[in-house]
């Protein structure tokens, strides 16, 4: 039985060009409503095709070039679930893209999710991996045992050319978001950018949003990247506050210059689950998980939406429920967590937009005593979507 993954536990004209254009007034007001109940998509305990086939990441979907649908949201030995409509999905049992367990952090190979993905053709793909390196699992890389204490994170690029039938890493690796620094046996807790959102697109651009927890100099919070060019991982740069200008470079490669601070941007307290544009307003909506305390009067998932995806409005709570950020030992017999809306409707291959119905996808992970079990699923339920100009 594995442990759960708690990156959730952590805290896009040219790309030198200003951002988008400020907001026209106040975030628009939306109303969001759980219409049904939840329908299994993928159940651990019936479905894997090994252990590593649990729910553990936020659900991303593409259309391949067939007209197929290619669906990812497992764990670190990347499969994805296929079908031709979204009542068909199975789990293809070829690995995609494997996780190396690799001891050198310098060759950001240890565990790898596939979290973002983007096709013009349903070919040739684009990815953002959300990779960890443990370094308490190897030997000699951490003077601490605890895995909060040794975690470096990083986001890293990669491509398939075969409508996601396989994936892999680029060479050398592509440094989309990361820390200035290198791992270090001391670090002390959890450091770099986590879990990217799913990338959307807006006119000539394409955008994704990903967390940091912050160093000297970098606030913690969620940040905006951008691109002109979402096939080419090197052209991705996060806003600082005034613009699209910061390019992260891989600190193990030699000459590698520190970036400056990216701009915090919204109400979440970590990683985005997903953000989509409303087809009928142009309104972004995004979904993330909370616990409670502060603006979040209880935990579980909530929604925020935004006209330029810099300001965000109060969030609002979707689904009451025990989340990663809980005490696992008080979540009564059960946590949810990853959730991400798709329309299985939408206008484009990638799915970045919903209408007035979606799904909301998330994943159940039972607890036993203190302990997160692996018989995971991954449901979806309906939802209603209002959002007024």
């Amino acid at each position: 039985m594995r442990r759960p993954r708690l990156a959730a536990l952590v805290w896009v004209a040219a790309l030198l060009a200003p951002g988008p254009a400020p907001a026209q007034g106040d975030p628009p007001l939306s109303a969001l409503t759980l219409v049904g109940p939840a329908q299994p998509v993928f159940r651990a305990a019936h479905d894997a095709c090994d252990g590593h086939d649990v729910p553990d990441a936020p659900a991303r979907a593409f259309r391949d070039a067939g007209g197929g649908l290619v669906l990812f949201g497992l764990h670190y030995r990347n499969r994805a679930l296929r079908g031709p409509d979204f009542d068909r999905l199975r789990l293809d049992c070829r690995v995609v893209l494997e996780s190396g367990l690799d001891p050198d952090p310098a060759r950001y190979d240890d565990r790898t999710w596939i979290t973002a993905t983007w096709t013009e053709d349903g070919r040739s793909v684009a990815g953002l991996l959300h990779h960890e390196y443990h370094g308490e699992a190897h030997p000699g890389r951490c003077i601490a045992t605890t895995m909060m204490a040794c975690w470096y994170n990083t986001v890293l690029a990669a491509r398939s050319t075969d409508g996601g039938a396989r994936f892999a890493r680029a060479a050398p690796p592509v440094v989309v978001a990361g820390a200035p620094f290198r791992q270090e046996v001391d670090q002390g807790r959890h450091r770099g950018f986590f879990n990217p959102s799913n990338i959307v697109r807006e006119g000539r651009h394409w955008y994704f949003l990903a967390a940091t927890t912050g160093w000297a100099g970098q606030p913690h919070g969620v940040c905006v990247f951008r691109s002109d060019d979402a096939g080419d991982p090197g052209r991705w740069r996060a806003h600082d506050g005034q613009g699209f200008t910061l390019a992260y470079a891989d600190p193990y490669r030699k000459g590698a210059k520190p970036s400056g601070a990216c701009r915090p941007v919204g109400p979440f307290p970590g990683p985005v689950g997903s953000v989509s544009r409303h087809r009928g307003t142009g309104a972004w909506i995004a979904v993330f998980q909370a616990a409670a305390g502060g603006v979040f009067p209880r935990s579980g998932f909530y929604w925020t939406t935004s006209r330029d995806l810099m300001t965000w409005d109060t969030p609002r709570l979707l689904l009451a429920g025990a989340t990663l950020y809980d005490d696992y030992c008080k979540a009564g017999g059960g946590l949810i967590s990853y959730p991400s809306l798709i329309d299985r409707d939408a206008k484009g291959r990638n799915f970045d937009d919903v209408g007035d119905s979606a799904e909301l996808y998330y994943a159940t992970l039972p607890v036993t005593g203190c302990t997160v079990t692996g018989e995971r699923d991954l449901v979806r339920r309906p939802v209603a979507i209002k959002v007024w100009p």
